[in-house]
């Protein structure tokens, strides 16, 4: 299968808004709009998003207004900020709640996770996150590992910036197909 077309079609819905971590936004980004997908950014609002080390990033659509039967797959990229602000967001909790109701691939890196925790879609899950956010991932009821990435069915998650090229890896194999269910990498 060629990688210029392995997620032809497919449209990913990334969430994120000021204080995201950069590469951990622009780097799966790009990974999979080389691999040919439509990437649409979801804020608070339409004011662009600003990353912790002054990444700017245009946003397509309001959280507001975001279905998630519009997208194939969830992006939620980390930095502190970004999670943190993005999980006081009632619409936003809901639209990340959609995304396992509907059974769809869903990818968190870093302190993103945090919403999902907020979302309570973490039981009997496992995952892994940036250290710090081991004990709340193990309170929402998660088998928490210390990880580089980590596919549990439609759930991809993983720890940090260092971790992103195992990370996109195994982003384009889920959206395009190859079975990675309950692996550890």
């Amino acid at each position: 299968m060629d990688p210029q077309t392995t997620l032809k079609g497919k449209t990913i819905a990334l969430l994120a808004t000021n204080g995201f971590e950069d590469s951990e936004l622009t780097e799966p980004m790009e990974a999979m709009e080389k691999a040919g997908a439509d990437v649409v950014v979801i804020s608070e609002d339409m004011e662009p998003i600003v990353g912790k080390n002054n990444a700017k990033i245009a946003v397509d659509k309001v959280v507001d207004v975001a279905d998630s039967a519009d997208y194939d797959a969830l992006l939620i990229p980390g930095g502190v900020a970004n999670p943190d602000k993005m999980r006081m967001n009632e619409r936003a909790v809901e639209f990340v709640k959609s995304f396992f109701t509907e059974h769809k691939p869903v990818a968190a890196i870093c302190h993103g996770p945090w919403l999902l925790v907020e979302a309570d879609v973490l039981k009997g899950r496992v995952v892994t996150s940036w250290p710090s956010l081991k004990t709340d991932m193990l309170n929402a009821g998660a088998d928490w590992v210390d990880e580089p990435v980590v596919v549990d069915d439609n759930l991809i998650t993983s720890r940090k910036p260092d971790d992103i090229p195992a990370f996109n890896e195994k982003i384009l194999a889920l959206l395009g197909g190859v079975s990675t269910t309950h692996a550890a990498f």
